[in-house]
């Protein structure tokens, strides 16, 4: 009996050695590790807690994140949503480190996360965030390792709203650049200085955006600004994070449609004008069609008060059909004219045949007797007349002088001289090479077939090697 309770009492022993030693390990109070004289806070005891250095020189902290995911970039605050990992690290001396907290062959040890709040460490904040938490479920998500050297790394997951001064010139080929500054809020360059790890800034890999590229390598810098607020210089990380817009989603769902409706004008340019209702219909449709399709993007970005990309674009567009809208109205005119004239022309022409049928006896009395009535009349028909006033002896009247121009007879009192400079192309023409009538609105339309095309094609070439050009 006395030799099982003996080895019950050594079994009951070794158990709670080993229970103490794991407690050394995964538990350790602040005070294991942290002096008698360890300041933190500056309660009746001088100021300066930070730990010392050589030559009074600032305490170099190392900053590092981990970008995990960047859930949006809303162009309408102008800010972007990120989560990330941030780690700290620097050199605490004045910490002691028993042998007995750590396990055999590590040479670091993972402390409790309200061992961090005994410490003293730095006060790092996002500069230009708009709301700054660190992440947490049932507790804080963040972790304390120290290390034999005595220096302390920090991690912890954070959510961020970063604000970013965003530029839309050339929207839908945008390229946001981002920076996420921070700084100290309470130590000035003097005192602490913040640089970049190893690691830097790091993005996840499997990062994807719906609208946006994440450019690789980000640009870190190092810098010292003057904090008006604050009245010092501050030790300032700022990393540029860069987010290049995709243009395919615009490609479907802006230029190609727009394109295809300026293209869907023209059919109207093989429309008689006989089918006046299609081709009216044809013309406003498309310019409709393009006026809601411009005012449905004002929606996707906010209201700026300059030109954006897109908005010559869909300046062109409308150009192009109200241009082939103004052409048919054009057309609808010179065609309005060219009907009205060879009604004249056509009444005219049996008014001078009555005329010259009425006049023929009376015109060649005005000629010498020597002249017979066939060659009087030869020549008033040769020359397109120009009859001259007489007396007619049957009528005993005096006539009024008649003019009779290419077919046309007026009254010489009220004919005057018209400019030229001004005066509107012939409505319609002889082909001398092929004998056929040309009329002038139906020549406008087979032009307008080659020449609008022609100047869309040059729009396009234009507008794009430029915007390339401005986004490299």
């Amino acid at each position: 009996m006395r030799a099982n309770a003996l080895l019950l009492f050594s079994a009951l022993l070794s158990a709670c050695w080993h229970a103490l030693k794991c407690e050394k390990n995964y538990t350790i109070k602040p005070r294991m590790v942290l002096p008698d004289n360890y300041v933190k806070v500056t309660l009746g005891v001088p100021a300066e807690t930070r730990p010392p250095s050589q030559n009074r020189e600032p305490v170099t902290i190392e900053f590092s994140i981990y970008v995990v995911d960047i859930n949006s970039i809303n162009v309408e605050d102008m800010d972007f949503r990120v989560d990330l990992f941030v780690r700290q690290r620097w050199v605490e001396p004045r910490l002691e480190m028993p042998e007995d907290i750590f396990e055999e062959g590590d040479d670091f040890v993972t402390l409790p996360a309200n061992f961090f709040d005994n410490l003293w460490h730095p006060d790092p904040y996002i500069l230009n965030a708009k709301v700054s938490e660190i992440a947490t479920l049932t507790h804080k998500f963040s972790s304390v390792t120290l290390y034999r050297n005595k220096t302390i790394r920090y991690a912890a997951r954070m959510h961020a709203i970063v604000a970013c001064q965003m530029e839309f010139q050339l929207y839908p080929m945008d390229i946001q650049v981002c920076p996420m500054a921070i700084e100290s809020f309470s130590y000035t360059n003097q005192k602490l200085r913040l640089v970049w790890g190893q690691d830097g800034v790091t993005v996840n890999p499997e990062l994807k955006l719906l609208q946006y590229n994440v450019g690789q390598p980000l640009q870190l810098e190092e810098s010292s600004g003057f904090m008006l607020e604050k009245e010092g210089n501050y030790s300032r990380l700022v990393a540029y994070f860069r987010f290049e817009r995709q243009i395919g989603h615009h490609l479907i769902q802006t230029f190609a449609p727009s394109a295809l409706v300026v293209m869907l004008s023209w059919f109207s340019f093989w429309l008689g004008l006989d089918a006046i209702p299609g081709r009216v219909t044809l013309l406003v449709t498309s310019m409709l069609t393009l006026v809601t399709m411009f005012t449905g993007l004002k929606s996707d970005i906010p209201p700026v008060a300059y030109v954006k990309a897109l908005d010559l674009w869909m300046a062109g567009c409308m150009v192009f059909v109200f241009a082939a809208l103004g052409e048919f109205v054009v057309v609808k005119v010179l065609d309005v004219h060219y009907t009205e004239h060879k009604a004249a022309q056509r009444s005219n022409n049996q008014a001078l045949q009555n005329n010259t049928k009425n006049n023929n006896c009376s015109i060649a009395r005005i000629f010498p007797l020597n002249l017979n009535r066939a060659k009087a009349t030869e020549r008033v028909s040769a020359e397109r007349i120009q009859a001259k006033s007489a007396w007619d002896v049957e009528a005993g009247v005096r006539c009024r002088k008649l003019v009779a121009v290419q077919g046309t007879e007026t009254d010489s009192s009220t004919q005057t001289e018209q400019p030229t400079w001004w005066s509107l192309p012939p409505l319609s023409w002889t082909d001398p090479e092929s004998g056929e009538e040309k009329v002038l609105w139906r020549e406008i339309d087979r032009v307008s077939r080659l020449v609008f095309p022609f100047f869309f094609l040059l729009f396009v070439l234009t507008y794009w090697p430029i915007l390339l050009l401005k986004k490299g």
